[in-house]
């Protein structure tokens, strides 16, 4: 049976945003926020927060540097995942992947779709594991963010969940 082992103790991981946008600032981020908010409400901490614009090579710096730093367990982006032009999100991340967690955009947009319908093709939402951090690029939209942290993510990084989770991988993440 899958679910939340409450006779288990809750181990808290430290989380890095990132909201990837042309528009946003710190004032209207309305999805970092989302993603903040819940990050710590689930007993989280939020080790960085940014915003960049929709810039492969600044979204791939940025995330290069969580990756390399010991304080950062998973980094979460939002926005850059859709099919235009300046949605490089997925183009800027894939590359530092060793492995990237198929699983994760099958699941997406399988709850995805029960919020927005087909329009759920729309995104590229993707996770992966680089040098030991998970990453997952989450769609820009405040619904988007909401069903991948309250759907999926918060499950998976939540050390008590039934019968697997990704926290008790990431001891073994390094392993040769």
């Amino acid at each position: 049976m899958h679910g939340i082992n409450e006779a288990l103790d809750f181990k808290s991981v430290r989380v890095a945003v990132l909201t990837v946008s042309d528009t946003r600032t710190a004032e209207n981020d309305t999805s970092g926020d989302v993603l903040a908010q819940r990050i710590e409400a689930a007993g989280h901490v939020l080790a960085e927060r940014s915003i960049v614009r929709d810039d492969k090579d600044a979204i791939q710096n940025q995330v290069s540097m969580w990756i390399d730093n010991p304080e950062v367990d998973v980094v979460i982006s939002t926005g850059g995942t859709g099919l235009t032009g300046r949605d490089v999100t997925p183009d800027a991340v894939k590359p530092l992947f060793e492995k990237e967690i198929e699983g994760f955009s099958v699941i997406f947009h399988q709850v995805s779709f029960e919020s927005v319908g087909l329009s759920t093709l729309q995104s590229r939402a993707t996770a992966g594991l680089a040098r030991g951090t998970f990453i997952f690029c989450l769609p820009g939209s405040n619904g988007a963010v909401k069903d991948g942290w309250d759907k999926v993510i918060s499950y998976q990084l939540d050390l008590r969940y039934r019968p697997c989770n990704l926290v008790e991988l990431m001891p073994r993440l390094m392993e040769k």
